[in-house]
């Protein structure tokens, strides 16, 4: 037994190092905090958040934070899947109480992130500043990146908690007893002293005394959330609900646009922690020039704080940005060209589900795209937290094809892991892809397939950014290939098969299928093989 975990070893560090750099073959791991782990079940009710009697706790806060995020971190979660970025959702203070959710169904809080009402203070359902200090250091150590979750588009809701701590005069009394069924009848949306909360400089809200939302992507309201004005050249002062609020980190700055105070609150994440990217939220309702200040301000925040933690820093690299603009596909766009590395791909996940021939199709249409200059990225996923999860049934197909595909992939909390979803109510069915992560549960075989993928593609950074060929088309088999980086794939092989692998492997080389273990020798331009379900080739020497 020694003598073979002693050949094993020689073999793993005779593999090719992973050279290419984070911005050429992301591997993103996205986690819905609240939903992932409870690291401080301290934490659980801050503010007075509690259980929902009257929804059955869709969408309450069910006390995943920062610190189980860590925990899961030092288990060695993320490095055993091959993840070099990790995903959370924004940890800074969100709106306190709850609005109706769904068709009057169930009490939705903030829980996902995209509420803010502070973007200075964290969030103390998700932890302490010192936790989030921790966690990041965490990762960092591990060559892991963090990556935020940001919202430019919108603040919050006007939630009757939120006005009532703050002293918002606009409620009725009574409101302390709100149900699903009565909430909005507390609230007097008539009231000119709405004023008082983010103000008519700040937000178009449709309130008194605001500016309604506008027709275009730009300025219209999201879903009834107020609409920053971030396109405003006009000085504001805090608004009036940060200056009421005794634990903000906010400061007034003179002659301070809207644009400018919420780019230099996101920003200050980074020169704190050392927060390696965003993944900006909603980004076709916010102007580009908003965009660029942000990834500008990042990138000085960035490298500003490396300077002063050499030894917290994973690389030189820059800040890093993706976007969420919805039903953006494959293809490079105009925002690229305002501050984003990549865009989030619709496209792949309804295309995942095919056959391998249709899926071969989508690999060398997106190789074709990805290698056409200017140079851009795109993030493709099979499950959302706003879309759905992949069928359960077909999981193990679906992890394959993501982790082979061209471009840099995401992977969804649970899907390495079996996780089902929850309850979908009536108008918000989203809701069932953010269930609790399930721990107690674990798919190990589809775990350890998920293992071996990740860690596979980690080492390869011709999955991403690499020519696709096809090799063969039963069983069927790829090639991706790079100046100095070349696998051979086949994601659904059994038994004893021959791969060509001529024009990528040389006769006599030796090579690894690194699903299996098993090494072999390159003889006349092919490799017999004993596949165990899929097949990994990569060389044993750089």
């Amino acid at each position: 037994m020694k003598t073979v975990l002693t050949t094993l070893a020689v073999l793993l560090a005779s593999l090719p190092a992973q050279a290419a750099s984070f911005s050429d073959n992301p591997i993103v791991y996205f986690a819905v905090t609240d939903r992932f782990a409870n690291g401080n079940p301290g934490n659980d009710h801050a503010y007075g958040r509690s259980a929902d009697p009257e929804g059955g706790d869709i969408g309450s806060f069910h006390g995943g934070d920062i610190a189980g995020i860590t925990e899961k971190l030092k288990a060695g979660w993320f490095k055993e899947l091959g993840v070099n970025a990790l995903w959370i959702t924004a940890p800074y203070e969100q709106i306190h109480g709850w609005v109706v959710g769904g068709k009057q169904q169930f009490r939705h809080y903030a829980y996902h992130g995209y509420w803010a009402l502070d973007y200075t203070t964290m969030d103390a359902n998700m932890g302490t500043r010192e936790e989030l200090r921790e966690m990041i250091n965490t990762a960092h150590a591990q060559g892991i990146r963090v990556l935020f979750d940001v919202v430019l588009n919108h603040p919050g809701y006007a939630d009757l908690r939120t006005l009532a701590e703050y002293k918002v005069p606009v409620l009725w009394p009574g409101h302390e007893q709100a149900t699903l069924r009565d909430y909005h009848s507390f609230i007097d949306y008539n009231n000119f002293e709405f004023k008082q909360w983010w103000g008519p400089d700040w937000v178009r809200a449709g309130l008194p005394g605001y500016r309604e939302g506008g027709q275009d992507d730009y300025t219209m309201q999201l879903a009834y959330l107020p609409d920053f004005r971030t396109e405003s050249g006009k000085a504001v002062d805090l608004p009036p609900i940060l200056q009421r609020k005794n634990d903000t980190r906010a400061v007034a700055r003179p002659d301070t646009t809207v644009r400018s105070y919420l780019v230099g609150w996101l920003a200050d994440w980074v020169r704190e922690f050392g927060v390696d990217g965003f993944r900006a939220d909603t980004v076709k309702h916010v102007e580009p020039a908003s965009w660029l200040a942000l990834r500008a301000a990042a990138t000085e925040a960035l490298a500003d704080w490396k300077a002063r933690h050499p030894k917290q820093a994973i690389d030189d690299a820059p800040f890093w940005m993706t976007g969420e603009a919805w039903g953006h596909g494959p293809e490079r766009s105009s925002w690229h060209d305002a501050g984003f590395d990549s865009m989030i791909n619709f496209d792949f996940q309804h295309r995942a589900g095919g056959g391998w021939k249709a899926i071969d199709g989508v690999y060398r249409q997106y190789a074709q795209l990805l290698g056409q200059g200017p140079r851009y990225d795109i993030l493709s996923y099979i499950s959302s937290h706003d879309t759905s999860l992949f069928p359960r049934d077909q999981l193990k197909h679906g992890l394959s094809a993501l982790l082979l595909a061209p471009g840099g992939v995401q992977l969804f909390y649970g899907d390495e892991s079996g996780r089902l979803p929850g309850t979908a109510p009536a108008g918000d069915e989203q809701q069932a892809t953010r269930s609790d992560m399930n721990w107690t549960s674990l798919d190990s075989a589809m775990l350890a397939h998920a293992h071996k993928l990740g860690q596979f593609r980690l080492r390869h950074a011709a999955l991403a950014r690499g020519e696709h060929r096809l090799n063969s088309e039963a069983p069927y088999a790829f090639a991706r290939v790079t100046a100095d980086d070349r696998v051979i794939v086949a994601p659904d092989a059994q038994g004893a098969i021959t791969l060509k692998v001529h024009g990528v492997f040389a006769d006599g080389a030796t090579v690894r299928d690194a699903y299996s273990n098993q090494i072999y020798t390159v003889s006349n331009g092919a490799v017999a093989i004993n596949a165990t379900g899929t097949v990994l080739l990569e060389t044993t020497t750089p």
